[in-house]
């Protein structure tokens, strides 16, 4: 008969919460960036749309930002600001810049910020 004890495994209380804590944060960080991404996703598709239009070249500075404007309010938009873009055009040539940045608070006094620019050409200087 064996009577010492069996070699105990198994995490502590004070391990357990750690790991808890960090699946936590790590669901939060996810949760609250994620959303930063998609965004900046349909900023993408919003920039790659206008550059197929076949007439963009005809198109002024005010229609140009004007057609970015209303596909950025279709798409729920919102970190987006008309200081943001830039538009240069010099006969055909078109040059429309988009730069900008996001700031979400994640925990207490804890933000992430998220800086992202994006801009096309067409046509010849």
């Amino acid at each position: 008969m064996n009577l010492t004890p069996g070699r105990q495994q198994g995490l502590t209380l004070i391990s357990l919460v750690f790991v808890l804590g960090l699946i936590g944060f790590f669901t939060l960080l996810t949760l609250k960036i994620v959303p930063i991404y998609l965004d900046h996703g349909k900023v993408k598709s919003a920039l790659e749309a206008l550059k197929q239009m076949p007439d963009l070249q005809t198109l002024s500075e005010f229609e140009i930002r004007d057609s970015l404007t209303k596909r950025f309010n279709i798409n729920y938009v919102y970190d987006v600001k008309q200081d943001d873009i830039t538009v240069v055009r010099h006969g055909d040539y078109v040059k429309v810049d988009i730069e900008y940045e996001t700031v979400v608070k994640l925990v207490g006094n804890l933000s992430a910020l998220a800086e992202f620019h994006d801009s096309f050409e067409v046509g010849q200087k």
